[in-house]
């Protein structure tokens, strides 16, 4: 059985292994466990894990059609920008854990894995960690990445989305509306529902067939949810529900496959990289060129529109009022990426003899012999 594992994240962080290194240089030398790239308040970024990091890229950059040459290049590049962004998550981790938001992140993780489990018909964790490792995935560093992202996200709505959100009051709210009118224009939206077979180790010409029939059976009055149900190779358990949709926002192909369907109707079975999809269109709302004014819309316009800047400078906060000490080897191309406040720059030059300032956190933690 093949798995539909699909986890979008750009970042995979694994624990790390501490193993003694296989030679020496000479007797009684420190044995080389790993380098230490920056340290974060009472934790730390080492270049083991800056090259997963970067292998990570070099294999994304390649599969946008970089040669391995080209990707590595482009990678190096962009080292340091990657060892600041390890230090931005690292801290909105250290924050999660300050927030008490371990357990809530740990039940989100619990409930993403059981959604997974639940649209690949598997009825137990166990399972699931079965099918994981058979298709060559790990299920602890699955969790792991999925753990560290929600956190990471948590954060942000908490302490800047949540924040700009319920921030604006009543006169705001409606100078904004006012000022973006364009914004609140009712747009035409679907909602859909789908049959999908997939091509996956199948003639095409039998799973086209398979759709025009199944196309024929609904418009001669078969049940669309009942046949969904027993056919459809995703959302099955859903009765082929799929959800509401602005127009706008749908996929090209599928917009013009439903343009012209009306509510209750059926589009004609469209060929997709993976498949075969037969649409019904569930309802289908007219939109309005009339701005209507809605508090919550007019709240989520405002977020979106202010949040990126908004995290950014929460994250300058966050660095600001931590310690940070980044290794010799990287700090002149890294602590300009930081943009730490002069007086709150920790000594650059490697020398742990350096007084850390009394307001940051942790221990000084030397760097390590290079391997």
């Amino acid at each position: 059985m093949k798995f539909k594992f699909i986890f979008p994240f750009l970042l995979v962080l694994a624990a790390l292994t501490v193993s003694p290194s296989l030679t020496r240089a000479q007797e009684g030398e420190p044995v080389v466990v790993d380098e230490v790239v920056a340290q974060v308040n009472d934790g730390v970024i080492t270049l083991s894990q800056l090259k997963r990091e970067m292998k990570e890229r070099v294999e994304t950059l390649k599969q946008s059609g970089m040669s391995q040459q080209q990707a590595e290049t482009e990678v190096e590049k962009h080292k340091a920008d990657l060892i600041a962004i390890l230090i931005n998550e690292q801290l909105l981790l250290q924050k999660g854990k300050e927030l008490d938001l371990t357990d809530r992140v740990e039940a989100e993780v619990n409930r993403r894995m059981l959604e997974v489990a639940k649209q690949n018909g598997v009825h137990s964790i166990e399972e699931l960690d079965k099918a994981m490792r058979d298709a060559g995935v790990d299920p602890a560093g699955t969790r792991q990445t999925m753990r560290a992202e929600i956190m990471k996200q948590a954060v942000l709505e908490s302490e800047v989305d949540s924040k700009l959100f319920y921030g604006a009051n009543g006169d705001e709210l409606h100078r904004y509306f006012d000022a973006h009118k364009d914004k609140f224009l009712k747009p035409e939206s679907v909602e859909l529902s789908e049959i999908f077979l997939s091509l996956a180790g199948k003639p095409e010409a039998d799973v086209k067939a398979r759709a025009m029939q199944l196309v024929q059976q609904i418009r001669g009055g078969a049940n669309f949810t009942t046949l969904a149900k027993t056919n459809s190779e995703r959302g099955a358990e859903n009765g082929g529900k799929v959800g509401l949709f602005e127009i706008a926002n749908l996929r090209p192909d599928i917009a013009a496959a439903v343009k012209d369907v009306k509510a209750g109707g059926l589009a004609e079975p469209l060929r997709t990289d993976e498949g075969y999809d037969i649409l019904r269109v569930d309802a289908r709302t007219v939109g309005s060129n009339t701005p209507t004014f809605n508090e919550n819309q007019v709240r989520e316009a405002i977020t979106a529109e202010r949040s990126p800047k908004a995290r950014e400078e929460y994250l300058q906060t966050l660095r600001d009022d931590a310690y940070v000490k980044v290794s010799k080897d990287y700090s002149d191309s890294v602590l300009p990426q930081l943009k730490l406040k002069q007086d709150l720059i920790v000594e650059k030059s490697g020398d742990d003899s350096a007084q850390k300032p009394e307001k940051k956190k942790g221990r000084i933690l030397g760097i390590f012999p290079k391997p």
